[in-house]
C-alpha cells in the first residue's frame, strides 16, 4: 500500500476510534468468505460498520486517539466492528454470532472511550437494544392508565345493572 493511501487508513480508523459509541474488536481466522458475508451482512442490517484492519494502521491509529491499551489487542487477523449509533448493536450481532461460529474470536472492546474485556463485550450484547427499552417504558407507562379506564368502567358497567334491575323491577 503506498504511503498517502496509509495516511488515508490511518486517518479514518483514528476518525472512527473517536466518533464510535462503541467498538468491538474481533479475531476472524477461520471463517470463511461465505461465513464472512453473512456476517457483514447482518452487521450491516444492525448499522454497524465492520472493517478489517491492518494491525500496524491500527496501532498508528489508537495511539493518535490516545488509547495506547488498545493496542495489545492488534495481534493476528484482526477486524473492528464500529457502532456509531447504537452502542449495544456491535456486541449483541457478534456475540451471536459467535455462538453459532466459534472460530470467531472477541477479543475486547470500546465502549465510550473506555476499553472493556471480552467478559464485558458479552454481558453488554445482554442489554436490551434501545427500541426494546423504549417499548417497556411506554407499556409501564400504559399500565396505570389502562387500569383507570377499567376502574372506570366498572362504576359505569355497576350503574348500568343498578337501573336494569330497577326497570325490570317496574315492569
Amino acid at each position: 500500500m503506498a504511503r498517502p493511501e496509509k495516511e488515508a487508513v490511518v486517518k479514518e480508523l483514528t476518525d472512527k476510534f473517536s466518533s464510535a459509541k462503541s467498538l468491538v474488536i474481533t479475531d476472524y481466522l477461520g471463517l470463511n468468505v461465505a461465513e464472512m458475508t453473512e456476517l457483514r451482512s447482518k452487521l450491516r442490517e444492525a448499522g454497524v460498520e465492520f472493517k478489517v484492519v491492518k494491525n500496524t494502521l491500527a496501532t498508528i491509529a489508537a495511539n493518535d486517539v490516545e488509547m495506547e491499551e488498545m493496542t495489545e489487542y492488534f495481534s493476528g487477523p484482526t477486524a473492528i466492528a464500529f457502532g456509531e449509533d447504537d452502542a449495544v448493536s456491535p456486541a449483541k450481532v457478534l456475540v451471536e454470532f459467535a455462538k453459532d461460529h466459534e472460530v470467531l474470536e472477541i477479543k475486547a472492546g470500546l465502549l465510550n472511550g473506555e476499553i472493556i474485556s471480552k467478559e464485558k463485550v458479552e454481558s453488554l450484547a445482554e442489554i436490551p437494544s434501545r427500541e426494546e427499552l423504549l417499548a417497556k417504558a411506554f407499556a409501564s407507562m400504559k399500565a396505570p392508565l389502562s387500569g383507570l379506564v377499567n376502574v372506570l368502567q366498572g362504576n359505569i358497567r355497576g350503574l348500568v345493572q343498578v337501573l336494569n334491575q330497577i326497570k325490570e323491577e317496574k315492569a
